[in-house]
């Protein structure tokens, strides 16, 4: 059905009810049972051993670091970390895994009843974690012909190098009174985590590469009732900008059915990014239908006290405070600060600035030039084949008045190439700004003498005629003289 409600008009009849499931694969060297690698990109199925792979008689050892992250996490989100946990067994049919069922936790997560706030146009939202339990990743499934999609396709290869990899799974519990911002609390609250998550260091949370993605449950209950609606889960969304767009998408597609009399059906969907909608998955089982059990191979969990304790002492500056103690240390206003947030930059600037830019110029780089760079090739900021390192390196060739900032854009395009560092870039293209007043005084008698009336002005006491032979100048020097340098001569030979 293709959505044809107001979504302004659908709240005055339906408050929106979200359930969001942040998976997360972390960062550990070896999976979350075994010590197979968890290296991104590795040739289909070469990181495998007969434990991640099912095969009778192996038995799996829990990876301590695993723990430790999660643990982490737990504390990070405010939950209370369980003093014994279990993992168990959670079935259905699995295509990618072998052994037909994953390795998770439910009744006995190892974090649970936490919280997160969220600033959102000025007004404070708290989203309440149920549990971030641990878990393991399925393999992946590439469905080759058709839509790419399972239906319709000729055939599914299976790469189960990704099967194994260390999950945790961030649960919300019902989140409601956002009304019409629902949409925008949801990619917050996923925006937070990913900020979070990164400043742990438990995670590269790279969800163009699905090691962040969010699972969108969204139901509609009627004003005045207490009866939550029918849930959608829209599985693994795996973009910021994807999460409000689905949840918009859902809210409207859910209220037209209902006003037309009909059901929602219980089920995932799918979004698609080029069209904006989502489709149909499965039907949707409830906890009971995963008959969980405990896993009879592996061994409790008890974290000690003193432990936790430590780990606690380990926790990172949160994210928002950080935010805060950053603008105030830059001197940014809310406007320029705030684009430096929702460009995904923040990190990228503080390192810049940490490598020896100034926060001005740090800014100016990543928001603008860079910025447009990841855009054209549809990339995140820090997919780009550039270190802040570098960024502050270019930024001081400008400051030593080495290149200009019109040089300097191409040196970035230069260090993008795979050219080198900065400074070889400047060497290899020839682009550093030409200060020689030999060479500088030739190509200002050249304009001058081209341009006889303009130097007259410049002479009767309009200096600020100069711009034009300036100008004229660079042209001629191809961008690489020194712009300084032209200006002081040009006025001494007409003075």
């Amino acid at each position: 059905m293709t959505a044809t409600v107001d979504y302004d008009d659908l709240l005055t009849r339906y408050e929106p009810v979200l359930g969001l499931e942040v998976h997360v694969e972390l960062n550990t060297n070896s999976k979350m049972f075994c010590g197979c690698p968890t290296t991104f990109g590795g040739e289909p199925n070469t990181q495998v051993c007969p434990v991640c792979l099912g095969l009778p008689g192996s038995l799996p050892v829990i990876n301590c670091k695993a723990v430790e992250s999660a643990i982490r996490i737990g504390l990070a989100l405010n939950c209370q970390i369980a003093d014994w946990c279990r993992m168990a067994r959670k079935n259905y049919f699995y295509p990618d895994m072998t052994k037909n069922f994953q390795t998770s936790q439910y009744d006995e997560p190892i974090a649970f009843d936490g919280y997160v706030d969220l600033e959102v146009e000025g007004k404070t939202y708290r989203v309440e974690i149920e549990r971030a339990h641990m878990e393991e990743d399925a393999g992946k499934a590439l469905h080759v012909g058709g839509s790419g999609r399972i239906h319709g396709a000729e055939y599914s290869l299976i790469d189960y190098n990704r099967a194994g990899v260390p999950l945790i799974e961030i649960v919300t519990k019902p989140v409601k009174g956002a009304g019409d911002k629902a949409p925008e609390v949801a990619k917050a609250y996923v925006s937070h985590l990913r900020d979070l998550l990164r400043a742990l260091g438990v995670s590269d949370v790279r969800m163009e590469q699905g090691s962040l993605r969010c699972d969108a449950n969204v139901s509609l209950m009627p004003i005045g009732s207490e009866v939550l609606g029918t849930r959608t889960e829209t599985k693994n969304v795996n973009s910021l900008r994807s999460v409000e767009r689905s949840i918009r998408y859902e809210m409207t597609r859910q209220a037209a059915i209902l006003d037309d009399g009909g059901k929602v059906k219980q089920e995932t969907r799918h979004f698609h990014e080029g069209e904006g909608n989502t489709s149909p998955g499965r039907s949707k089982e409830e906890a009971e239908d995963y008959r969980y059990f405990a896993e009879p191979d592996l061994m409790p969990i008890a974290p000690s006290r003193e432990w936790v304790e430590e780990l606690r002492g380990t926790l990172p500056e949160p994210p928002a405070e950080r935010r805060r103690r950053l603008q105030a240390e830059w001197g940014f206003s809310d406007i320029d600060f705030g684009g430096i947030v929702s460009s995904g930059a923040l990190d990228l600037v503080d390192a810049t600035v940490v490598a020896g830019a100034t926060p001005g110029a740090s800014r100016k780089w990543w928001v603008t030039e860079l910025a447009r760079r990841a855009n054209e090739a549809g990339v995140e900021l820090d997919a780009l084949a550039i270190t802040p390192a570098q960024v502050a390196a270019v930024q001081g060739l400008v400051d030593d008045g080495k290149v200009n900032d019109k040089l300097a854009r191409q040196v970035i395009e230069g260090v993008l190439a795979g050219e080198g560092e900065p400074a070889e870039v400047v060497e290899k293209r020839g682009l550093a700004v030409v200060s020689d007043e030999g060479a500088l005084s030739t190509a200002v008698d050249e304009v001058i003498e081209r341009n006889p009336e303009v130097a007259d002005k410049i002479r009767a006491g309009k200096v600020q005629a100069a711009g034009a032979l300036i100008g004229q100048v660079m042209k001629a020097m191809k961008g690489q003289a020194d712009a300084a340098k032209v200006r002081e001569l040009i006025l001494s030979k007409l003075s």
